[in-house]
């Protein structure tokens, strides 16, 4: 499902628009872009946390020529899944 595959279900179920329906989409998804940039963990209870990690600075290989790189830290973002939202998945 792509994104204006959601829009057209989510304006189908809550009898909105489609305008509408991606205005809010795109408010949700700046909202938690912009707290998770900042560093704060956005937890919808039920579906799962959007979380910051870190990524270490570490070794790695060029596969064409095998010499050693310095690969820079980073930061990630995370996802952990809510209970719900696993036992949906699975069926359960």
């Amino acid at each position: 499902m792509n994104k204006q595959h959601l829009v057209d279900a989510v304006a189908a179920k809550t009898g909105t628009t489609k305008a509408l329906a991606g205005e809010t989409l795109d408010a949700l998804i700046g909202t938690i872009t912009a707290a998770v940039t900042q560093g704060d963990t956005v937890q919808l209870v039920g579906f799962g946390s959007f979380s910051t990690g870190a990524r270490a600075t570490r070794v790695g290989r060029n596969p064409a020529t095998g010499a050693e790189i310095q690969i820079a830290a980073a930061k990630t973002v995370k996802f952990t899944s809510g209970k719900a939202f696993k036992e949906a998945v699975n069926g359960a």
